[in-house]
């Protein structure tokens, strides 16, 4: 059995959100000693390995107290906690994929702004005589790139906020 304290340490989550999290409705598996404190076991550290996770995805509390209902139900919510992790999963792995366009992107400019640099001005990626990008600089630049998640098309991306 292991203390708040202890929790904390081991968990990285502090004793405040731990508290947050009881007071919540997130913990309703954890036991309390004689003298009224809360008491942890080894079971409780691999439920708050889950409620950790989930709200790292930005689930929100009440979504994850929803699944803690669900899990304390027992086997007759199998079917709606799966449901909710393969909904999770979805949005998750959208993220991801904003995420990775938009650090392909970074990288790009990263990449446009060095060759800029180095060769003292920003014209020689505009087509001669304008402020155009030359589309041969995008070229260059995934030429460049063996991942193809660095890859840059020539066509504006709008991303969804996150």
């Amino acid at each position: 059995m292991y203390t708040i304290k202890e929790v904390a340490k081991i968990t990285s989550i502090s004793t405040d959100t731990l508290r947050f999290y009881d007071k919540s409705g997130l913990l309703p598996f954890v036991k309390r000693n004689d003298s009224g404190y809360r008491v942890f076991s080894d079971t409780d550290l691999k439920y708050l390995e889950v409620i950790q996770c989930l709200k790292l995805s930005d689930v929100p509390i009440k979504e994850i107290g929803q699944f803690v209902e669900w899990t304390m139900a027992g086997d007759n919510t199998l079917v709606e906690r799966k449901e909710f992790f393969t909904e999770k999963e979805q949005v998750l792995e959208e993220k991801i994929a904003s995420l990775e366009a938009m650090l392909a992107f970074l990288k790009w400019k990263k990449w446009y702004y060095e060759t800029a640099c180095e060769a003292g001005t920003e014209s020689i990626h505009f087509i001669e005589g304008s402020k155009e990008l030359n589309p041969k600089s995008l070229e260059t630049y995934n030429a460049l790139q063996a991942n193809e998640k660095n890859k840059i098309s020539n066509t504006p991306h709008h991303y969804k906020s996150i």
